[in-house]
Formats: C-alpha cells, structure tokens, sequence
C-alpha cells in the first residue's frame, strides 16, 4: 500500500436524513456538519443484504448501502456509490455491526470506497477492510486532512492498532502479508503457566481461561502474549458455510494456487445450512434469485467434493439440512480449551463448552485452511456475574436482550471483548441455555463469550457425544485474573424481555410494554433458539394451550424450525410433535431459513409484524416487516394469544 493517502474522489455522509443521502447520490456534497446527524448502528444486513449476496466478487460493487435505511427510506439504489464517485464513507458508532460477511467490505471496496471513518468500529467488520485493503479510522481530523487536499501519511491509520495488524495493513491485506510469512505446522498445544511454576521463575501473573487458550495455542514464532497484542493462534477447527465457502475458496486459489495445499483438512468443516431453504423463500423465488443461489452452492459444493474436508449438507428427500453450523459445533465437534473459528458471527455460540469460538471474514478463513493459524487479537475480558436464580419463565434470551439495553453496551463499550459468563445463575444453566448467553455476544458487540467449563459441560459431552470428557486443572480463569470490568445482575430481577422492531438493544421489560401489538408471524427456531432445551420451552407453553383447547388463531402463524436433525428426533423421542401439530405450528426442518430472510417464517410486507426468538432485529433481516425479539417462552405464549404477550400475562388471561 502506498506510503501516503489523498482524497481522489467524493465523500458519502450516512445520514439520518433520507433527504441529505438523495441529495449526494445527485451530485450536491456536503460537509459532516451540513449533513446532519450520522446513523448510528449501521449492520452488514443494511450495507449487503442477504438477497444480494449471491457472488462472491467484484460485481458485490453494484449493492453496497442498498438496505440501508434513513429515516423510513432506503434511499441508495443499486450501482449508486459506483455512479456516484464515491472513495470514502463516512457514519456514527459501531459501524458494521452484525453478521461477519466480508461481502459487505468486498461491496464497498468493489465499487470504489477506498476508506471508512465511523466513530467506531465492530471487530470482525473492521478486521475484514484490514483483511482486504479498505482503510478505516476513528479520527475524523484525517478525514479534515483528506479534504484539504492533504497527503495524508499511512501511518495515520495504523494509529492504536497493534504491530501484527500494522503489518497486514501496509501490506495492503492479510494474502498479500501471509504469502511472505512463516507457517510452521502446528504442533501440540504449548502447557499453559500456572502458580506452581512460581519457583522456577515462569511469568505467573493470574489470567483469564481466553488468555489461557491463546497462550496454549500461541504461533510458535511468538514467545508470549500481552492484552492488545494480534497474534495467530492455532485453530482446532475451521469451518465455512454456503454463503461463503465458495468466497473462501476462490481467495486461497488465488492467493495459493489450485489445488491449494490444506492444513488438517479433516479439521475443516463445510455446512450448508444457510441457503437450503431458499425455494421456499420469498424473495428468493419472487425475484428470480435462485440461479444465484445455485452459484453460491457450486462454489460450496465443488470445495467440498474437491478437498477431503468434512461436510454436513441437505437433507435426502427434505427441504432442510442436517443442521445449523453453531449447532452442530457444539453438539459433535469443539472440546473445553479448544479453538474454533468460522465465517459467521455466532461461531461464539460454542463458548458455552468453554472453547475459545469466534467468527472471521472469509479471507481469514481462506488463510487458515491453508496455515493452520487464525489472526486475533489478545483481548480483555468483561466478567458477567448473574448472582441468584432466574425468575421462572425467564431464560438465557431475556438475560442477553437485558444486557443489550444497558446504555454501557448499546454505546459499543464492549466491542471487541470477551464476555465471560459466570455465578449461580449461570452455573445453574445448562449448556443450551449457556449456548445462547456465548451465541448472542454478536449482538454484544463483544469478541467472543466463554462459560467456565464444569460438571455440566462434562455430563453434556457424555449424553450427546458418548465422550468421557475430563477436565484439566488449567480450565478456568484464574483467582486475581483481571478484568476490563466486571458488571454484577441480580438474577431475580430479570423480567421477560423484548426487543423492539429496528435493533436487539431496543430492549423493553415484557410486562411494561404499554400497548397490545398484534402479531402476524411467531417464529421460535435458528442457532439462538432451535435447541433441546428452547423445544423443552415451546412445548411447556404449547401444552398448557392444548389442554385448555387453546391454539394458534386464525391469522397468526407459528413456526418452529429444529436447529438440528438430533433436535427433531428429541423432540419425536419427548413425544412433543403431537402437541405441536394439535397446537397449530407449523414445523420446519433445520437452515437457517428466516433468520437469513431466507425461508418459511419470514414476512411477506411491511405491514406484517413478527415476534420471534431468533438473535437480531435489524431492518430487512426476516422480510421487510417489523420483527419483535423474544424468548421461546414469550413467542409460543404470544402465538396462542394472538399479540405479544408472556407466558405469566396469558396463564392469568385464562385463569
């Protein structure tokens, strides 16, 4: 990358003014001050939605910014920032929150946006512009320079960025860094420091279990590991989905050459799981989408059947898969103490196990398929401590849109953390509940989430695995560890939580909500929510409806999508698909299906409204009507009664 950086084209302010967005797309610019207030919270669901991420190349520079919204608009059209001469974008906070698709940078990048200034950042999104060449800074006084003509010098935008990103940066991405970096093979995991070591002399300061994992899985070329630091740790496990392996695939050929040489690959897993359910969704079908679909699944496809990897695909005779990626990781592959990294944002999901699980771009991925080795960055961690019992009807869901309202955390506070959840709360749950306190740090902001492994996670192992797993000594976080923070929750205080249509930190106690909202779709499924122990919830709700001849009335529409083939066949085993089919729900089979507005469960226009207890609300991410978050308590009760309601509110309507 060149030395200095000048400004060679026009600036795009992200506006909240629909009006001040017309207006620059026709030619008129602005200043940050004329412009207006900047949107806040701009998702990777708004810069490329999931209906235009079907190529994996440089024609994404026709999307960027299609699904973004100011004000009720989404004013920028197809090919409008390419048309527009547009270099640099300019939004609020936590830019690029959301989904980890790389194909939101690669759009922005493709149709000419060289540099991005935000006043802050999410870490995976600003870790894929490093990964690709797309400069990003929270200075705007370099933007200031920049449109006084000024060369501004490169070193301007590796301010606060740790030495191993520098690099990466001014190689002008990670391929072009990794082709000239040392890949030694990955040997076994190096033996973590404890206080016996004391009289020896080893560095003995008190750690966390994430810092503990990094150091076991340290790059042999580097002799330790401050808080701050990028380093590359050796993955146990990399995996890919279908909206990316192809992406995947097509940066290792073209950095790696083809057959590219894979490291481990029987520790590389492909699902396809996000796309299986797309002749059954509307867009999809409505907008002729479907040969793209097709293209996005050759690619995944034709690198599963290419390389001797593991693969989890459709199912024989059924719309659906064998299940959802973070699922599956959990309930068959990654182990306390391991790494695991995939090209999605709720690989943390498998944290709940006490594994260090993050997601990454796909350049990240394309780079460890072939390394062994994964790029983070050592973090801090931020102790959650739920003290007391949950409420009964209050679940890990109402725990995490609980967290998500808190001003510390909608404010970005935590971007780039990692949540260590612990306290008899916590230790009281079990592992799918915990899976879905680690699964939703995306929505956190946060790095990863990690539950201490225990009893709990051994018997887990036993009962879904057959494994007898046993816990080492070094498995926890140490007495004294430090902490960026430590935020401390009564348990008892908790009520059941929405989240309002828009963002999952629109958080609102339940019982407070101050209007009836009537509801034109429940959806209770996805990786968030599609586990045993949320089949458990339904089904508790559904029967109490069923014994006193309550269902799902006409108008309204339950879906319950299983995450997983073994779901489904526990919930056959519980005898709970009766009660299901007598209720009125209408079951799905694994994908991801709604979620990724991708399937049955999605809405069909704006007017329709859907509670649901998938992971995030954003504009556009379940069909274009207004999503309400939930628990799977609160989506089946507010199924039965027609609006939203909780499972308290209808057990005393029908007292």
């Amino acid at each position: 990358m060149s030395d200095t950086i000048r400004l060679d084209g026009r600036v795009l302010y992200l506006s909240q003014d629909p009006a001040v967005i017309e207006a620059q797309l026709a030619g008129q610019n602005f200043t940050r001050e004329s412009a207006g207030p900047l949107r806040d919270n701009v998702s990777t669901d708004e810069i490329t939605p999931v209906t235009v991420m079907l190529t994996y190349d440089e024609r994404l520079g026709q999307y960027p910014y299609v699904g973004f919204k100011a004000g009720e608009r989404m004013p920028i059209g197809r090919n409008a920032v390419k048309d527009g001469g547009f270099r640099v974008t300019v939004a609020g906070k936590r830019y690029g929150k959301g989904s980890s698709r790389e194909s939101s940078p690669l759009a922005e990048l493709s149709a000419g946006i060289r540099l991005i200034v935000a006043e802050s950042f999410e870490r995976i999104y600003q870790q894929n512009c490093d990964n690709i060449g797309i400069l990003t800074t929270t200075d705007f006084s370099v933007l200031d320079r920049l449109l006084a003509g000024e060369d501004v010098p490169i070193d301007e935008f590796l301010k606060g960025r740790d030495a191993l990103t520098q690099q990466i940066i001014r190689s002008g991405g990670l391929l072009a860094y990794s082709r000239f970096a040392d890949w030694p093979a990955p040997g076994t995991q190096r033996a973590a420091h404890t206080n016996a070591d004391a009289d020896s002399g080893a560095n003995t300061a008190p750690k966390t279990l994430v810092e503990k994992i990094i150091d076991r899985h340290l790059h042999p070329g580097i002799a330790s590991a401050e808080r701050g630091d990028g380093v590359f740790i050796a993955a146990d496990w990399r995996f890919s989905h279908d909206y990316f392996t192809g992406m995947c695939a097509h940066l290792m050929h073209r950095a790696f050459g083809k057959p590219a040489p894979l490291h481990a690959p029987d520790h590389i897993i492909a699902f396809q799981d996000h796309l299986v359910l797309a002749p059954q969704s509307i867009p999809h079908v409505r907008d002729g989408l479907l040969p793209g679909v097709a293209n996005l699944m050759e690619g995944h496809t034709s690198f599963s059947r290419d390389y001797p990897v593991r693969s989890h695909g459709a199912l024989d005779g059924l719309p659906g898969s064998e299940g959802i990626c973070h699922a599956l990781m959990a309930e068959q592959y990654a182990l306390p103490g391991q790494v695991a990294c995939g090209t999605d944002s709720h690989t943390p999901h498998s944290g709940a196990l006490g594994c260090l699980a993050f997601g990454a771009g796909a350049t990240e991925i394309a780079n460890s398929w072939v390394t062994g080795y994964v790029r983070c960055k050592v973090p801090e961690t931020l102790r959650i401590e739920i003290d007391g019992h949950l409420r009964d009807g209050v679940t890990a869901k109402d725990v995490v849109l609980h967290l998500l309202q808190m001003d510390a955390i909608r404010s970005g506070g935590a971007i780039g953390l990692v949540f260590e959840y612990g306290g008899a709360a916590v230790r009281a749950m079990s592992i799918d509940e915990r899976a879905t306190l680690t699964n939703m740090v995306a929505e956190l902001g946060g790095f990863t989430g990690i539950v201490e492994p225990d009893e709990r996670t051994v018997a887990f192992l036993k009962e879904r695995r057959g494994i007898d797993f046993a816990l080492e000594s070094w498995m926890k976080s140490d007495a004294g560890a430090s902490y960026r923070d430590t935020i401390r929750i009564d348990a008892t205080q908790i009520e059941p939580m929405l989240a309002r249509p828009g963002d999952p930190g629109n958080g609102v106690p339940a019982p407070r909500l101050d209007e009836d909202v009537a509801i034109d779709i429940a959806y209770g499924g996805s990786c968030t929510a599609g586990k045993r122990e949320d089949f458990d919830f339904y089904h508790e709700v559904l029967r109490w409806g069923v014994e006193r001849g309550i269902r799902v009335p006409d108008g309204t529409r339950l879906y319950l999508q299983f995450g997983t083939m073994a779901v489904r066949e526990y919930c056959e085993q519980q005898g709970y698909l009766p009660v299901f089919e007598r209720a009125g729900v209408t079951l799905v089979m694994p994908g991801c299906g709604s979620c990724a507005n991708c399937g049955p469960g999605q809405s069909a226009n704006d007017n329709d409204v859907t509670i649901s207890a998938i992971n995030r609300n954003f504009p556009g991410r379940s069909g274009p009507g207004d999503v309400w978050l939930a628990s799977p308590f609160t989506v089946a009760a507010s199924a039965l009664a027609g609006k939203i309601t909780t499972f308290e509110q209808l057990k005393r309507a029908h007292g």
